[in-house]
C-alpha cells in the first residue's frame, strides 16, 4: 500500500490513493453505523477550535508537546514568501485557534451551558493534529482522522457505551484476524496531584486496542470532568453530566490492515465489508 507524501515535513502528512480512500470510508461507515444504531446523532465539528476553549480542558498544560496552533500572517512583514519552506515567527500574529489532537472536544463544546434532555449519544469525525517526535507512514501522522462516539449523561449511560463498543471492537477484530489486545493506557486529563488523578490510579479511565505497539481504537471514561468544565447539566437535578467516548484512528486502521493483508488493499476492503456485516 504505497503512501504518497504531500508537501511538508517528510513523512508527516499523506495523500491516500483511491483504494485507500475507499477502505477508510468503509471503515468509517461501519464505525458510524455502530453509533447511529445505538442512537447517536451526528454533528459536524470545525477543524480548528478557539485556544480559549481548548484551554478549558487543560490541553496546553497536559499536552503541550502535542499541540499545534494556527496563526495568521502579518501581511506587511511578508515580502518574498516563506524562507527555507517555513515562515519565521516574526511574521506570525497571535494564535487564537488551536488544532485539536482529539475529536471529542467539539462534542462537549457543542453541549456547553446546556441541560441535557436525556442521556445522549453523538458521533463525529474530525482531523486531529499531533506534534509527534517522529512520523511513520500511516502509523503515525501529523494529521489523521478520528471517528468518535460520545456519551453524555448518567454515569451508567457512559459505562454502557464503553461495554457495548468494547464488545463490538473485539468481535470486529476477531472477524478480521487482527488479534487486537486491550491494554490500560494513561490519559492525563486530570491534575497529577488532584483527587481525580488518585481515582484514575485506582480505576483506569482509558483502554487502548493495540496491534503490536500501535493503538488503533480506545474507550475512555472522563467521569464529570468535561461536564464541569462546560457546565453540561444532567436532565434531573443540578449535577454535571458524566461523559465517555469511543475513538477510532482511521489511518491507523489502514496501517494495520495493510500489514495483515500484506499490502492487498482490495482484499482488505472485502474482508472489512464481510466483517462489518457480521458485527452490526
Amino acid at each position: 500500500m504505497p503512501v504518497q507524501e504531500a508537501a511538508g515535513i517528510s513523512g508527516a502528512v499523506t495523500i491516500l490513493d483511491p483504494d485507500q480512500t475507499e477502505l477508510l470510508k468503509e471503515l468509517d461507515g461501519i464505525f458510524t453505523g455502530w453509533g447511529t444504531a445505538a442512537g447517536a446523532r451526528e454533528i459536524c465539528p470545525p477543524p480548528v477550535l478557539p485556544v480559549s476553549d481548548l484551554a478549558k480542558f487543560d490541553v496546553y498544560r497536559n499536552f503541550p508537546h502535542l499541540a499545534f496552533v494556527a496563526s495568521p500572517l502579518n501581511a506587511q512583514d511578508v515580502t518574498d514568501g516563506p524562507a527555507d519552506a517555513r515562515f519565521e515567527s516574526g511574521v506570525l500574529s497571535g494564535a487564537r485557534f488551536g488544532l485539536p489532537h482529539a475529536t471529542c472536544y467539539a462534542a462537549y463544546l457543542f453541549h456547553e451551558n446546556r441541560r441535557l434532555a436525556a442521556d445522549t449519544l453523538v458521533t463525529l469525525v474530525n482531523r486531529c493534529f499531533r506534534n509527534e517526535t517522529h512520523y511513520n507512514g500511516l502509523r503515525r501522522l501529523l494529521s489523521f482522522q478520528m471517528r468518535e462516539i460520545v456519551a453524555l449523561g448518567s454515569f451508567a449511560h457512559t459505562q454502557w457505551l464503553l461495554e457495548e463498543f468494547t464488545g463490538r471492537i473485539e468481535k470486529f477484530s476477531d472477524a478480521l484476524g487482527l488479534g487486537l489486545e486491550k491494554n490500560v493506557a494513561a490519559d492525563p486529563f486530570f491534575e497529577n496531584d488532584g483527587a481525580r488523578a488518585l481515582l484514575q490510579k485506582l480505576s483506569p479511565v482509558k483502554f487502548e486496542f493495540q496491534h503490536g505497539d500501535l493503538a488503533i481504537a480506545s474507550v475512555n471514561t472522563h467521569r464529570n470532568f468535561f461536564g464541569e468544565r462546560c457546565d453540561i447539566r444532567l436532565p434531573d437535578g443540578d449535577g454535571h453530566a458524566y461523559t465517555s467516548c469511543v475513538a477510532f484512528g482511521l489511518e491507523r486502521w489502514l496501517a494495520v490492515l495493510d500489514e495483515v493483508f500484506e499490502g492487498n488493499t482490495r482484499r482488505a476492503l472485502e474482508a472489512v465489508r464481510t466483517a462489518g456485516q457480521q458485527v452490526s
